[in-house]
């Protein structure tokens, strides 16, 4: 795999799978908020029907509460079973990181990784102990400050994702 050698280079990392259902979990209660709203509005509508005397039922709020309660089980075991399935076990093998302005590699070892382009990144943040550069709704590149070299490549980097416009200045 051709390296650049002006590229950022960390210390091999592996996602722990807690981490990592964590990770996915907070994902997905930032981009399905809006969903939490339409039980929040069935439970608002009957409270105000039963008040009134219009419709008076009680089920939607059991209905309502269970089903929100099943859906995040639901996605918390999808992300939990993630970490055991075979296809995956690569996103949670040791990888070396090397970033530049043009990629991500991820390298497994000296002849095998995977390359991975700045447009593939949806969305990008720092948490109070990593980056976390999101590819989708499941995966995602975690960057512990650890596992870089030196302050100077975590500056390296910061700068390479505020010129990719993936971090905020």
């Amino acid at each position: 795999m051709p390296t650049n050698p002006a590229a950022v280079r960390t210390k091999k990392y592996a996602l722990p799978t807690k981490k990592y259902v964590t990770l996915a979990m907070r994902y997905f209660f930032k981009t399905q908020l809006k969903w939490g709203l339409v039980p929040l509005a069935l439970i608002l509508i009957n409270a105000v029907l039963n008040l009134t005397g219009v419709y008076p039922n009680l089920w939607i709020y059991i209905t309502a509460i269970i089903g929100s309660i099943l859906y995040v089980l639901f996605w918390l075991i999808q992300f939990t079973g993630i970490t055991q399935l075979a296809q995956y076990k690569p996103m949670f093998e040791k990888f070396q990181y090397e970033i530049d302005n043009r990629q991500i590699l991820m390298k497994l070892n000296m002849k095998e990784g995977s390359v991975i382009k700045w447009e593939q990144i949806l969305e990008s943040y720092k948490d109070k102990d990593a980056y976390v550069l999101v590819i989708s709704k499941g995966q995602f590149i975690h960057l512990p400050f650890t596992i870089f070299n030196s302050e100077h490549d975590i500056k390296v980097f910061e700068r390479i994702m505020k010129q990719k416009e993936q971090l905020k200045a």
